[in-house]
């Protein structure tokens, strides 16, 4: 059999300015980031001010909605950089902090390894390497190539420590999201999500800021599956809805029942649900299977159904906006 020749190609081959170019290509493939890392990465803003210095990109994790910074360059890391980063994580109290380079030098690398090994776990460093790569004369591909990450064997002790404390509601809920979103990553490739929370919910990104795919428990021992709404305005996400509601019979049609369309009483936010009874505290282990195929199945349809929604409304705002 023969084998092409596999060619690193230089970023400047690529994207020839950093912040016209390349802070924007990682911008619009944040997905992709997150799965390397194992987030669930939304953007929330490019060139987002700290004082006189401006971060190339905010972000959330929507797994635990903390803060993620973005700090990214077409050439090999620098010292400057680095202090820009710890200036950026303390402006915006960042829960992961985020280097992204075509080349990370040994000392960068042991500052974040040394960083994590001396932070708490509720500060995580990352450093990525991209590469963009050809076989023979292929079209590019690009690789996110995690080089420093949280030592996880270092922090096992404190994280043990921090599951004792949760309360047994909390450890029930842990349990229950880590089943979940285990299946939903190895079975069904729908979330890079790796950690479930002692929480009562859990978002996954719909590939579109502002926009995010849930299932929850809710008081009244319901269970909800969601496509939530926040757009950081109470009228875009206002008018979001009242689009999506406009296309309500073809919507239900596909996802093939009736859902409820809800502005959310003293919140910005709005949804679109799905609900049934179910509680982590009164139902047996087999119910909360049950409920945990439920979830699958209507967080798989609400992206098949939804996103093309989505995209249709953003479609038109922005044609809107041209003329």
């Amino acid at each position: 059999m023969m084998f092409g020749s596999l060619k690193k190609v230089p970023l400047r081959n690529v994207w020839s300015h950093e912040a016209l170019d390349f802070t924007p290509w990682l911008a619009a493939n944040i997905d992709s980031l997150g799965q390397a890392l194992g987030l669930e990465l939304e953007l929330i803003k490019e060139e987002a001010c700290v004082g006189d210095f401006s971060l190339d990109l905010l972000a959330k994790d929507l797994s635990t909605s903390k803060v993620a910074i973005i700090e990214n360059q077409l050439t090999q890391t620098n010292h400057d950089h680095l202090g820009k980063l710890l200036t950026y994580a303390a402006g915006f109290d960042a829960s992961f902090v985020i280097w992204v380079a075509e080349y990370i030098r040994e000392e960068h690398r042991q500052a974040l390894e040394w960083l994590n090994n001396r932070t708490d776990t509720e500060t995580q460093f990352f450093a990525v390497v991209v590469e963009v790569l050809k076989i023979d004369d292929s079209k590019p591909a690009y690789n996110f190539k995690p080089i420093v990450f949280p030592n996880e064997w270092h922090k096992s002790r404190t994280k043990r420590s921090a599951s004792n404390q949760a309360s047994p509601k909390g450890e029930k809920y842990r349990n229950y999201f880590q089943s979940l979103i285990d299946e939903l990553r190895e079975k069904y490739h729908f979330t890079s999500a790796r950690a479930g929370q002692p929480q009562n919910w859990y978002a996954f990104s719909s590939g579109i800021s502002g926009s995010s795919f849930g299932a929850n428990f809710c008081q009244g021992s319901k269970v909800r599956t969601e496509l939530y709404i926040d757009r950081g305005d109470a009228d875009q996400n206002m008018q979001l809805l009242q689009y999506l509601e406009k296309n309500k019979t073809t919507i239900e049609n596909e996802f093939g029942c009736a859902l409820s369309w809800e502005s959310i009483e003293g919140k910005r936010a709005t949804r679109v649900a799905i609900y049934k009874d179910g509680s982590i505290e009164k139902s047996s282990a087999a119910e909360l299977e049950l409920i945990t195929q439920w979830h699958i199945k209507n967080l798989l349809k609400f992206k098949s159904v939804f996103t093309k929604h989505l995209k249709t409304f953003d479609h038109l705002n922005i044609n809107t906006l041209i003329d």
